[in-house]
C-alpha cells in the first residue's frame, strides 16, 4: 500500500493536448503545473498554461520527450513533487516510473512492475495464456506486426503476402524505436472487421476495483483512433460482463494501481484479448462524461494513497469523441503543417474541448497532428451524433487541411448510425464516398471567388465601362467559376448556372441558390493562399501557373513534410520499378509512410536520401515511363 502523501506541484511528462488536459484538473485542484518542452514547442500552448516550464535540451525534437532522465531533472529543478505521464511517450516505461520514485517523486501511474507485465504487449499475452505466432506461413495470413511496446497505431502493419513480412517487420520496428524508443515487434493473427471494444479500470492501494464500463472504438484509419464512443452499444449483456470481469481480472492479477484500459477485438460474438495499456487513454472524456467523473483527479488521488469509494457512480447517457486531425484523408491520411490561423469550436450545450493549439499556433512535423477532440455527451446515441456532427461542421478551422468533414460525413453514414455494420473496416469501405467534395463546396467556391473580386474591386477601383463586361474565371481545385461584375457594382455568375448574387463583400458573401438563401464567411491569408468559406477549404489554382513549378512526366514529389528515413534495399538510378513498388520511407509526426513508384518504367533520378528533410512538394525521384503500344511515343 502506497504511503499517502499530499502533492502540491505535478509536472507532466508529455505535451499537447494530453498535457494541457492534466493543467486543467490540476488548477481545479489548486495544485500548481511545471510544463516540459522541446525547441520546437517552446511556443506551445501546454506552455503557456503551465505555471512553469523547463526547456529538455539537446535532443532531436522527435526524441526529445524519450529522455527520461532530462524529465527527472526538470522535475527536481522546479520543484515538483509529483510527475504524470500523460499518454505515449514514457507513459508505459517502467525504468521511467523507477526514476521518478527514485528521486522521491510521486508518480501518478501504475507500479513498474505493473507496467512491465502489462505494457509489453507479448507479455501480457502470455500473462494470459496467448501465445504469438512465431512462424508464420501462407496459411496464418493475413497477420498483424505490431509493437510490443507502445500504442496509437504506431509501429503496426497488416500483412497479406508471405513475401512483404520481413520489410514490414523492419518497417514496424523502426517505427516502434522511433515512437517508443522500443523497436520489439511481434506478430498476432489479422481479426478482420472487428469491433475495437475496451473497459477503462481505475484501481487503488486498499483492493477496491471499479471497471467504468465500455468504450467502441472501432472507427479507425491506420490502426488509429477516429470515433470512440462510451457505452459501446449493442453487446449483449453477457458478453460486456464478460469483458468487464476479465478486465478487473487481468488488473488485480498484476497488482495493478491507478487508472489503465483492457482492449478487446470483438468479431462473430467472441471477444479477443489485445492489450493492457498502463496509461490513460486519449479516448477518456468519453467515460467521464459517461459516469461524471474526473479521471485525472482520481489518478491524483489514487497516487496520494486515498481510497476510493466501494462502487464506481451509475453511467448516464451516451457520449461520442471525434479526434480532429491536421490530416487529407483522401490522399493516403497525409499528415498537414501549417499556421492554424483560425480554429474555434462552438461549445453551446455539452460540447468539450480538449486541445494543445489555439488559433496563431503553427502545426509542424515532428509530433501526432491532432488538433483536438471534441467530444458530446447526449440522452441517446442518436443524439449525441447529431449534435457532434452538427457542432464539428460549424467548427471553423483555417489553415491546413484536416478532417473535419470527413468527421461529420462519418457521423451522419448509415452504416455508423446502424451499429450492425460498426467495425474496423468502415473506412476501407466507404472513404471514397466520405471524401466526395459535399454539394455545398461548388457555392462555397463562387463565393470565394466573389470575395476575391470584392478584395481587387476595394483595392483598385471598379472602373465604368461602357460594353458589357468579359466574364472573369476562377478555378479552387476542380471547379471553375465564371462571374462578370455589373453595373450596378454587383456580380453576375455564369458557371455555375442558377446563382444569384445577393451581396458580396471581401469577407462575407451572399447567395441564392434555387430560392434558398446562404451566407458564406470568408477568408483567405495571402495570394494564392488556401481559402476558406463557411466550413470549406478551398485551393486556388492560379490562372499563370509558375514555369518553375513545372515537373518533368514521371516526378515522384513529398505527399508531405517529413524525413526520409530509409530507401528501398539497393535502389539505385537506372533500376527497372514496377508502379505501386516501395521506393522510400518518410517520417512525418512519428509515422512512417511509404512512397511508392508512380508507374512502371526506369529509375532516372533520386534526389531522395536518408536524413533529409523535405517539405510537401519537393522533388524526390523520376521514374520515365515506357511507351506501349496503346500510348506510342
Amino acid at each position: 500500500m502506497r504511503t499517502q502523501k499530499l502533492v502540491s506541484t505535478v509536472l507532466v511528462a508529455n505535451r499537447g493536448e494530453i498535457a494541457c488536459r492534466v493543467f486543467r484538473t490540476c488548477r481545479e485542484l489548486g495544485v500548481s503545473t511545471v510544463a516540459v518542452y522541446s525547441d520546437a514547442d517552446a511556443g506551445a500552448l501546454h506552455v503557456r498554461e503551465a505555471d512553469a516550464a523547463v526547456r529538455l535540451p539537446g535532443a532531436a525534437p522527435s526524441e526529445t520527450y524519450l529522455r527520461g532522465d532530462l524529465v527527472v531533472k526538470a522535475a527536481l529543478a522546479a520543484g515538483a513533487d509529483a510527475v504524470h505521464p500523460g499518454y505515449g511517450f514514457l507513459s508505459e516505461n517502467a525504468d521511467f516510473a523507477r526514476a521518478v520514485t527514485d528521486a522521491g517523486l510521486v508518480w501518478i501511474g501504475p507500479p513498474p512492475e505493473a507496467i512491465e507485465a502489462m505494457a509489453s504487449k507479448t507479455r501480457a499475452k502470455e500473462l494470459l495464456g496467448i501465445a504469438p505466432l512465431t512462424d508464420v506461413t501462407e496459411a496464418d495470413l493475413p497477420v498483424l506486426v505490431k509493437a510490443a511496446a507502445g500504442g496509437g497505431g504506431r509501429g503496426m502493419r497488416v500483412v497479406r503476402e508471405l513475401a512483404a513480412l520481413p520489410e514490414e517487420l523492419k518497417a514496424a520496428s523502426a517505427e516502434a524505436a522511433s515512437a517508443f524508443g522500443d523497436g520489439e515487434v511481434f506478430v498476432e493473427p489479422y481479426v478482420e472487421n472487428g469491433r475495437h471494444v475496451e473497459v477503462q479500470l481505475l484501481r487503488d492501494t486498499h483492493g477496491t476495483s471499479w471497471a467504468l464500463g465500455t468504450r467502441d472504438c472501432s472507427l479507425q484509419r491506420r490502426h488509429q483512433k477516429v470515433i470512440e464512443e462510451a457505452p459501446a452499444p449493442g453487446l449483449p449483456a453477457e458478453l460486456e460482463a464478460s469483458l468487464l470481469d476479465t478486465a478487473v481480472r487481468a488488473a488485480e492479477a498484476v497488482g495493478y494501481v491507478g487508472a489503465g484500459t483492457v482492449e478487446f477485438l470483438v468479431a462473430d460474438g467472441r471477444a479477443h484479448f489485445l492489450e493492457m495499456n498502463t496509461r490513460l487513454q486519449v479516448e477518456h472524456p468519453v467515460t467521464e462524461e459517461v459516469y461524471g467523473v474526473d479521471l485525472v483527479a482520481l489518478q491524483l488521488a489514487v497516487a496520494q494513497g486515498e481510497a476510493l469509494p466501494p462502487e464506481p457512480p451509475a453511467p448516464r447517457g451516451h457520449a461520442i469523441e471525434a479526434r480532429l486531425y491536421a490530416e487529407d484523408p483522401a490522399r493516403g491520411w497525409a499528415p498537414q503543417t501549417g499556421v492554424l490561423h483560425r480554429f474555434e469550436v462552438p461549445r453551446e450545450g455539452r460540447v468539450r474541448v480538449d486541445t494543445g493549439y489555439a488559433s496563431g499556433d503553427e502545426v509542424g512535423i515532428h509530433y501526432d497532428p491532432m488538433l483536438a477532440k471534441v467530444v458530446v455527451h447526449a440522452a441517446t446515441r442518436a443524439e449525441a451524433a447529431r449534435k457532434l456532427a452538427h457542432t464539428l461542421e460549424r467548427t471553423r478551422i483555417h489553415g491546413p487541411a484536416t478532417n473535419r468533414e470527413l468527421l461529420v460525413a462519418s457521423l451522419r453514414h448509415p452504416e455508423y448510425a446502424s451499429v450492425r455494420s460498426l467495425d474496423t473496416g468502415f473506412y476501407e469501405r466507404n472513404l471514397t464516398a466520405l471524401t466526395a467534395a459535399p454539394e455545398g463546396a461548388r457555392y462555397a467556391a463562387v463565393a470565394a471567388a466573389l470575395a476575391d473580386a470584392s478584395a481587387n474591386r476595394c483595392r483598385f477601383g471598379g472602373g465604368w465601362r461602357n460594353l458589357r463586361s468579359q466574364d472573369e474565371t476562377r478555378t479552387y481545385g476542380d471547379t471553375e467559376i465564371r462571374y462578370r461584375p455589373t453595373r450596378d457594382g454587383g456580380y453576375e455568375v455564369t458557371v455555375p448556372e442558377g446563382v444569384r448574387v445577393v451581396s458580396a463583400a471581401p469577407d462575407r458573401v451572399r447567395l441564392e441558390v434555387d430560392g434558398v438563401v446562404r451566407d458564406f464567411e470568408v477568408a483567405a491569408y495571402g495570394p494564392g493562399e488556401v481559402v476558406h468559406a463557411g466550413p470549406h477549404r478551398l485551393l486556388p489554382r492560379p490562372r499563370f501557373p509558375d514555369p518553375a513549378d513545372q515537373r518533368e512526366p514521371g516526378s515522384l514529389l513529398a505527399p508531405m513534410p517529413g524525413t526520409v528515413v530509409r530507401l528501398a534495399d539497393g535502389l539505385a538510378v537506372g533500376d527497372r520499378v514496377a508502379a505501386g513498388q516501395p521506393l522510400l520511407w518518410l517520417e512525418a509526426m512519428k509515422m512512417e509512410h511509404r512512397v511508392t513508384a508512380p508507374a512502371s518504367g526506369t529509375l532516372t533520378a533520386l534526389h531522395a536520401a536518408p536524413g533529409r528533410q523535405v517539405e510537401v512538394g519537393a522533388l524526390l525521384a523520376v521514374v520515365q515511363t515506357e511507351a506501349t503500344e496503346e500510348d506510342p511515343v
